[in-house]
């Protein structure tokens, strides 16, 4: 009995420490290792393909018109980019507000079959041969696309995905502080995968590919980004991080509109799991596979459960053996939980102590994993794009 507890005691404890913090050592040192041998490659600073700038929206009225002035104002050849908007299935004045500028392109249908149907068909409509999907909701610095399409110099390169930046306020709340801290940690996990081959999954807040790898996506796809990306990378072609090119939003308004956030993706993931099964075997696709699984896979799937099985475990292990280093494990655990509960307390009282809110935000984002799961087999993540809930930029 004994034996069995210690046996998935330590297990857990392995899955949780390997997920969050033991595979970005373990990336590190490869990537150091691998840079004793290769040469890094610099990309071909002033490569500027030609380009299709797709942005689509949904109800978007009220930033609509920043992100078409900030589409304008990118510092690309204006004889080299073409920018769509898709508002299929809007009923703001969206389609009113991208009317008034004569250099957009306008696509709509007024039903809404959701963001995949409208990338889907906008793809059979535009030549470029390098496709940039922006989402409205965010704002690019002036060289983002210079610094994102400079990568397709080398055709071994299939897709570039910039960065996602998460503007926070000096008193910001538990969605925005946790959010943040966590895109700063994803950030750098993306750059070492980048380095030691390929991302495992795009930040679609600003993401590019060739046009001539774009597969249909399934109408139900929730992650199009994320598997659009790896279909690209199974293919044998790079998918590259740039960090220069980034895209900044705001946080949600409240953790309640990021749990919301979280299932949809965590659905998502188990969607994209099943879909992607391929890349789990890893005889076909060795690095990708042990990056894939290490980065994405266990945090939808064994990671939480072990984190949910760890406690109790505990507890039982502290009763049968009474030994030390058990008990203050379980002390530890308790306490971090505590940290997670005062987190939620205060978030709810408008009381902003970042350090309390990043128990808090691991939590949610775990608790997501377990609703996304039974949404998924419940077959009611609809793959209809909702617009979440934000903080107002100032």
């Amino acid at each position: 009995m004994v034996y069995v507890l210690q046996l998935l005691f330590w297990g857990s404890l392995f899955l949780v420490f390997y997920t969050y913090l033991g595979y970005g050592i373990v990336l590190t040192a490869l990537v150091k290792l691998k840079r004793l041998f290769v040469q890094q490659k610099i990309a071909a600073a002033g490569y500027t393909p030609v380009i299709a700038l797709v942005i689509p929206c949904y109800n978007e009225a009220d930033i609509l018109q920043a992100k078409i002035e900030n589409c304008l104002a990118l510092s690309y050849p204006s004889d080299k980019i073409s920018i769509v908007f898709i508002t299929d299935g809007s009923t703001d004045s969206s389609m009113d507000i991208v009317r008034r500028y004569p250099g957009v392109t306008l696509l709509h249908e007024d039903k809404r079959g959701g963001k995949v149907a409208a990338e889907n068909r906008v793809m059979k409509l535009v030549t470029a041969p390098v496709i940039v999907f922006s989402d409205a909701n965010t704002m690019l610095p002036t060289s983002a696309l210079t610094e994102l399409v400079k990568h397709y110099a080398d055709p071994k390169v299939g897709a570039v995905s910039g960065e996602k930046r998460i503007l926070q306020k000096d008193k910001e709340a538990a969605a925005g502080a946790g959010e943040g801290i966590y895109w700063k940690y994803e950030s750098f996990l993306k750059k070492m995968d980048s380095e030691l081959l390929t991302i495992v999954g795009a930040a679609g807040e600003l993401f590019s590919f060739r046009k001539e790898l774009y597969e249909e996506l399934e109408a139900d796809t929730i992650l199009d980004d994320f598997i659009l990306s790896l279909r690209i990378a199974k293919k044998g072609f790079r998918v590259v991080y740039e960090p220069a090119a980034y895209a900044m939003e705001t946080s949600s308004v409240s953790v309640k509109e990021e749990l919301k956030r979280k299932i949809r993706i965590c659905a998502g993931g188990w969607q994209s799991i099943v879909r992607l099964r391929s890349l789990l075997n890893p005889f076909a696709h060795l690095t990708l596979t042990f990056q894939y699984i290490s980065h994405r896979v266990l945090r939808w799937t064994l990671t939480p459960l072990a984190l949910l099985v760890l406690l109790p475990v505990n507890l039982l292990l502290c009763w049968y053996t009474g030994e030390l280093f058990y008990q203050l494990a379980f002390v530890a655990q308790v306490a971090f939980y505590t940290l997670a509960l005062c987190g939620w307390y205060l978030e709810n009282r408008s009381i902003s102590i970042k350090l309390l809110f990043v128990p808090y935000y691991f939590f949610i984002m775990n608790y997501a994993v377990f609703l996304g799961f039974f949404r998924y087999l419940k077959g009611k993540q609809s793959a209809a794009w909702e617009r979440s809930q934000r903080q107002v930029q100032v």
